[in-house]
């Protein structure tokens, strides 16, 4: 009886978790009358390897902020990231920001993301330091992703590793999309 208990509970907590991952990308209609401050190009951010990534640099382009993970079962969508930047460099920057936020998936220091992310996908496009993206700890530019009142288009909640934050030329949020949307999906790939 304890054993079938024991298979029943966790059962039910994979069916909780794929609830969650399948949950629908959210999409929101964006205010015409954003302003400065509701723009991600306010922000720095200390990179990977040391370095500082300015996102004021990538005024013009799009972005998409994407908060990885090393060993999740997701993590092949690091090789559909790089695909997808090398496909849109001209009018896209991808920003994977490492975060160990969710049933340890991120241990690693700086240094050893940066050699798995090269060795195992390629990685090319910029990622950000390893921060906390939910929680008290949760870094300033995820707590300006994620509530509507900082950036003036939606309340959006990282369910998981690999949620997707798109913005446009000017730094304002687009949309998000859940772990599941594949970076080349057409969900994402309409906007570029």
């Amino acid at each position: 009886m304890k054993k079938l208990l024991g298979v029943l509970a966790i059962g039910g907590i994979i069916i909780g978790c794929s609830k969650i991952l399948s949950t629908p990308s959210k999409s929101v209609e964006k205010p015409a009358n954003l302003t400065e401050q509701q723009s991600i190009h306010k922000f720095k951010v200390e990179g990977l390897l040391g370095d500082e990534i300015d996102f004021s640099q990538y005024k013009g382009k799009k972005i998409l902020v994407v908060n990885t993970a090393s060993k999740c079962g997701l993590t092949p969508q690091y090789a559909d990231l790089q695909k997808l930047y090398e496909q849109f460099s001209d009018k896209l920057v991808i920003v994977g920001f490492p975060a160990d936020n969710f049933a340890h998936q991120e241990p690693g220091t700086n240094s050893e993301i940066g050699e798995f992310c090269q060795k195992n996908y390629g990685v090319k496009f910029p990622m950000a330091a390893k921060v906390s993206v939910k929680g008290n700890d949760q870094a300033e530019i995820f707590k300006f992703l994620t509530k509507k009142e900082l950036n003036g288009v939606s309340n959006n909640t990282i369910m998981w590793n690999f949620t997707k934050f798109l913005l446009d030329e000017n730094g304002h949020l687009i949309r998000s999309f859940n772990s599941m949307t594949s970076p080349t999906s057409p969900q994402i790939t309409k906007y570029l």
